[in-house]
């Protein structure tokens, strides 16, 4: 989920921080990125889209760059690399990969680094009395930091930095209060209907936490510090719930439009709600929403890239095809944009299977920015800003792979990295690894989250733990 440091001015502090950083380690500068502006168009239907327009999300973008500009003239190179620059635009949407079953994820290089997962002696109960081992690159490790009820999935940091936890399964957001590097569970909203997304925005003036329960998204507003939700406000109402897919996930775009996803209710199906397999935008007050993109079968995990502006999502492709297809996706999401499913998978495939629409569709539809391994259950999403990890790392996406359940050969249960280059991931390698030992789970990582230090927070659903992945660094 993004938070509040994704707004203008955190941007502007960030790339402060960022080359303060650099040119302390002698990097070499170069022009300052602008993103491409875009005009936005208006939809009121679910019609494909034949072109991968880009989205208005990058209009607003640009304000928040210009006002990057008037501060500094250089953007660090290691960030170049990441953003297409104004002499180099961004490359359209889509993908080189074959149609068939997708790459796996490579290993990094150097590998990965077997290492104990630090738990605070006041955490050893649950699944954790036993001593866990995963497996990092060179120079991270990985603690504990909190255990938490039932059904435990999204994240977002509040503008004073404190983390929030929807727990889907007790129908609460809890807040983590930190006590040297250990955290307390501390209810802050009770009595929701299996709350999933979470996000923090300024609406005239006051800073709401925003909540997507599966029908509804309904906000409270926030003073730094607070502890207890106040008067509840309910936003949006009517969201199609129940079904196969009833998670819900909010960001706010530079545009400062809301944006919630809605999964399908199905496997592969023509759904009578077209709201249901889509993005839908709002104002930031609820007010008029309408389908943003539509043909995603469940998008579970969302965010905004700070640098371009451009909405992310991963992708859950459908089940019962085989091992291997079709490729989980992430997708960049335009405006009126069309992404296949439940006709297409992967670049523009028909599924045969299905049987609706043709091969001429699918021609149409906009394809995937990165295929990824089959069934290995993307969900969150967030990309890196932060100062702690090695410099490379900046501007690259971690992604929680939660596992597979229709493969004969389990895969997934652990994080990635995504490598972005020009503003596109161009391939993905293992990041943390080691919830899977010998076929059986021991967690499902869910979302991984930049905390205000730079670290890595990650979820973890099935053992209802927050860990933190820190560097040391080398």
């Amino acid at each position: 989920m993004i938070s509040n440091r994704f707004k203008p001015m955190a941007l502007i502090l960030a790339l402060f921080a960022i080359i303060n950083l650099l040119v302390a380690c002698g990097n070499e500068a170069i022009t300052t990125i602008t993103p491409a502006t875009t005009t936005s168009t208006t939809l009121a239907t679910t019609s494909a889209s034949t072109t991968a327009a880009t989205t208005p999300l990058q209009t607003s973008a640009t304000t928040a760059t210009t006002a990057a500009t008037t501060v500094v003239s250089t953007t660090p190179a290691i960030i170049a690399s990441k953003v297409a620059t104004s002499a180099q635009p961004t490359p359209t949407i889509g993908n080189v990969y074959p149609s068939g079953p997708a790459p796996t994820a490579a290993t990094p290089t150097g590998g990965l680094v077997s290492v104990q997962l630090q738990i605070p002696e006041q955490l050893r109960k649950r699944g954790f009395t036993v001593s866990h081992t995963l497996n990092l690159p060179a120079g991270f490790s990985a603690s504990l930091y909190a255990l938490l009820d039932e059904g435990v999935r999204f994240m977002t940091l509040s503008p004073d930095g404190v983390v929030f936890v929807s727990e889907m399964g007790s129908g609460q957001v809890v807040l983590l209060k930190d006590n040297n590097g250990v955290a307390e569970r501390v209810s802050f909203a009770v009595g929701l209907d299996a709350p999933h997304g979470l996000a923090f925005h300024v609406s005239n003036g006051i800073t709401y936490l925003y909540v997507a329960e599966m029908t509804r998204v309904v906000r409270f507003a926030y003073q730094p510090g607070q502890q207890r939700a106040d008067k509840k406000e309910t936003i949006v109402t009517g969201i199609p719930g129940g079904g196969n897919h009833r998670t819900r996930t909010i960001v706010f775009g530079k545009d400062g439009k809301m944006y919630l996803s809605v999964g399908s209710s199905c496997n592969v199906c023509e759904e009578s709600d077209q709201r249901r397999g889509s993005v839908l935008q709002f104002n930031d007050d609820g007010t008029n929403g309408r389908i943003f993109s539509t043909g995603l079968r469940n998008g579970v995990g969302l965010v905004v890239n700070p640098f371009t502006g451009e909405l992310w999502e991963t992708e859950n492709g459908r089940d019962s095809l085989g091992d291997n297809i079709p490729p989980e996706e992430i997708n960049i999401l335009t405006d009126g944009g069309h992404y296949g499913w439940p006709y297409c998978y992967s670049n523009g495939v028909w599924d045969g299977n299905f049987g609706k629409r043709d091969q001429a569709f699918c021609n149409t539809t906009i394809k995937p920015v990165l295929p990824m391994q089959a069934h290995s259950a993307p969900l969150g999403i967030d990309i890196y800003t932060g100062k702690q990890f090695p410099v490379d790392y900046m501007g690259d996406a971690f992604v929680g792979f939660h596992g597979s359940w229709n493969r004969n050969e389990k895969t997934g249960y652990k994080v990635v990295r995504l490598r972005v280059k020009d503003g596109r991931p161009v391939s993905y390698e293992d990041f943390a690894t080691g919830w899977l030992v010998n076929g059986q789970a021991w967690g499902r990582p869910v979302m991984p989250m930049m905390a205000a230090d730079g670290s890595l927070l990650l979820s973890d659903d099935m053992a209802n733990a927050v860990y933190r992945i820190t560097y040391t660094r080398q």
